[in-house]
Formats: structure tokens, C-alpha cells, sequence
């Protein structure tokens, strides 16, 4: 009986011990993490108040230059160039000529060509400030957007416009500064599908009188079998380089953004 009374003793004993030694160090702990989340805080906080590093901001400009295509399809003329070249090589009969390479360089050229003006303001007012650690990553994004917004609602169809807002649901805005960017890009798109068809279209009708011609004159001389498109072709190939073509199509797109 004095055994067990001893051993049970021993037993109290050694968990009182244990719970003595575990509630020191677990408030140890807990003050120790404590001063740690405390120490972590201060940290944050010092680094969100220390000025971005150039390199940060090379990151950032790298990593932005990831969107560059889908900004250069959407808020420049590049659809409208490459959509024209492309009606009219279908138009003049030709299938790989000139090559899709040589079209998009083309097109892309004559938008930087046009976008100069915009280009240059958001070089100077957002990219040259944002790297010299002047402004922040959200106000040089906003003040970049500026210059580019102000080119595209120039160059927007207002009925696209409001087109563009009722899809949106949004309400009556008082001035066009109150109009989303996305919405500015969507309409500045669609109107630039719309311009580019227009002008597809006047493109096509010449060439689709000469192939009805020369249509009608094989079908007089009983020659049904030889396809109008192989005697066609030489004649409007002629008539685009006799009419100077290139020039003409060129200016003719170009002419809406004079003076933007």
C-alpha cells in the first residue's frame, strides 16, 4: 500500500513538474512570437516606406512589355492597317503576295509612324518620371493612359461609344473623363473594325467590276472553261501599279488620324 501511495506520488509529482516546465516555455513562446509578429510589422512597414529600387522598376517595365501586342492591337491602328492589306490582297487575286510577314511590318511601322505624338508624351510624362523614382507604379500607369485615351476617343465613333456603355451597364457619364479605359478601348476597337471594312469594301468594287468584265467577255467567246481569275489577274495587278495603288490606299487610311 505504501508502494502504490509512493508510486502514484511520484506520478503527480512528476506531471506537476511538467506542467510547471511547459507553462514557462509556452509563454516564453508566446511572447517570443509575439515580438516576432510585433518585429515583422516595423519591417513591413519600413519596407513599404523605402523608395523602389531602379532595378524593381526595370522589373516592372519588363514585365509590362508582356502586354505590348495586345496594346498595339487594341489601342492603335494596327487593325485597321492589317485588316485593309489583307482585303486587298484578296481582292486584287493574289493568295502570298505580298507575304504576311511583309504586311505586318507594314502595318506596324506606319502605327508607331501615327502614335508618335502619344508615344512620346507617355514617354516623358509616365516612363522617364516612374524610373527616376518620381512617381508610383499607379500614377504612371495613369498618367500613361492619358495621352492614349485622348487618341483614342479622338478617333472613336460616338455611336460606338455608347454602344460600349450600354453593354457595360454603365450610367449617363457628365464627360468623357468619366469613362472607363476599358470602355475607351473596346469602342476605339470596334469603330477601328468598322473604318477598316468601309474602306475594304471601296477597295473591292473596282476589281470585282474588272473580274465581272473580263467574266462576261470569256463567257461571249464560248470560253467557260478557263477561269476569269487567270486573265483578271495581270489587268487589276496593272491597274493597282498604273493607279499607284500603295500611295493611294496608304493615304487614304492615314488621312482620319492628321492632326491627333
Amino acid at each position: 500500500m505504501t508502494q502504490r501511495l509512493r508510486r502514484q506520488f511520484g506520478l503527480t509529482h512528476f506531471i506537476g513538474i511538467g506542467l510547471l516546465l511547459f507553462s514557462v516555455f509556452g509563454f516564453e513562446n508566446v511572447a517570443m512570437a509575439q515580438d516576432l509578429a510585433d518585429s515583422a510589422i516595423e519591417l513591413s512597414e519600413e519596407v513599404r516606406d523605402m523608395p523602389v529600387s531602379s532595378t524593381i522598376r526595370l522589373l516592372f517595365i519588363l514585365t509590362a512589355l508582356t502586354f505590348l501586342p495586345a496594346m498595339i492591337l487594341a489601342m492603335t491602328p494596327f487593325t485597321r492597317f492589317v485588316i485593309v492589306f489583307s482585303m486587298m490582297r484578296q481582292a486584287i487575286g493574289l493568295q502570298q503576295s505580298p507575304p504576311n510577314q511583309v504586311l505586318i511590318g507594314l502595318s506596324l511601322f506606319l502605327s508607331l509612324m501615327i502614335m508618335q505624338k502619344p508615344l512620346n508624351q507617355v514617354y516623358d510624362q509616365a516612363i522617364t518620371p516612374f524610373m527616376q523614382g518620381e512617381v508610383e507604379v499607379l500614377d504612371a500607369v495613369e498618367i500613361g493612359m492619358e495621352p492614349m485615351r485622348n487618341f483614342m476617343l479622338a478617333n472613336t465613333r460616338r455611336a460606338d461609344l455608347q454602344t460600349m456603355l450600354s453593354i457595360g451597364q454603365i450610367p449617363d457619364v457628365q464627360t468623357l473623363e468619366d469613362i472607363p479605359s476599358t470602355v475607351v478601348v473596346s469602342s476605339f476597337l470596334l469603330s477601328e473594325l468598322k473604318t477598316a471594312f468601309v474602306i475594304g469594301v471601296k477597295i473591292y468594287l473596282p476589281f470585282l467590276v474588272l473580274d465581272i468584265i473580263v467574266a462576261n467577255i470569256l463567257l461571249g467567246m464560248g470560253m467557260m472553261v478557263l477561269p476569269p481569275i487567270i486573265i483578271s489577274l495581270p489587268f487589276k495587278i496593272m491597274l493597282f501599279v498604273l493607279m499607284d495603288g500603295w500611295t493611294l490606299l496608304i493615304t487614304s487610311i492615314t488621312s482620319s488620324f492628321y492632326g491627333v
